[in-house]
């Protein structure tokens, strides 16, 4: 008998979660201001609905037909033949190692 009732009570309680109604303000509160630049004051239903920049439309397409790139007048080899630059004066020219000692311990 008590297994029923909770059952009863839960699919109640359940039904009860489906309600739909329309957003209101909380009691003693009001809607947002109106924006400065607005000529009027949103409503809840504009307030809820997301701008088109949020959602924007997807394109699968990207490259209609494919063409060669323009030349670019900012892609230029380096001055120098592509050699690294030297190392500044007073500079170690030995690589330094990376041990950090044993990996182990009790060694």
């Amino acid at each position: 008998m008590k297994s029923r009732l909770a059952l009863a009570l839960s699919f109640a309680a359940l039904a009860a979660c489906g309600r739909v109604a329309d957003l209101k303000p909380a009691p003693g509160h009001a809607l947002p201001v109106k924006p400065l630049m607005a000529s009027e004051t949103p409503d809840a239903e504009k307030l809820l609905t997301p701008p088109p920049n949020a959602r924007p439309d997807r394109i699968d397409e990207l490259v209609k037909k494919s063409e060669p790139r323009k030349p670019d007048p900012f892609d230029l080899a380096p001055a120098a033949g592509g050699a690294a630059p030297a190392a500044p004066a007073g500079t170690d020219a030995q690589p330094k190692s990376d041990d950090t000692g044993p990996t182990n311990p009790g060694s």
